[in-house]
């Protein structure tokens, strides 16, 4: 049994014991969250497509750590003014553990 769940705008594909990485979700490590948007639950051959969420079907989750990504290097030049920007960025991150599907 897997879904296909929304959070922080991205969609991620999840089954029972995965470990995913979302956008940073505002819980502390060890605390259990509820994903309710599940897009599509799929067992065997049974499929369920929501419109746009399948109603009653909620993901629990474990969450396992929140800390700062990899780093995203960026470089900005301009031409003819000599003007150079280096610049890095670090997104927060929430690392889950998948506990149940429920549909």
């Amino acid at each position: 049994m897997y879904a296909i769940v929304r959070t922080g705008g991205k969609q991620y594909k999840v089954s029972e014991k995965t470990v995913f990485t979302v956008e940073k979700l505002e819980a502390d490590a060890g605390e259990t969250v509820e994903l309710t948007e599940v897009l599509m639950l799929v067992d065997g051959d049974a499929v369920k497509v929501g419109a746009p969420v399948v109603p009653g079907a909620k993901v629990t989750a474990r969450v396992l750590e929140t800390a700062k990504g990899a780093k995203i290097r960026g470089y900005t030049y301009k031409p003819k003014k000599n003007i150079q920007r280096h610049y890095g960025h670090r997104q927060w991150q929430t690392r889950l553990q998948v506990e149940k599907i429920e549909s």
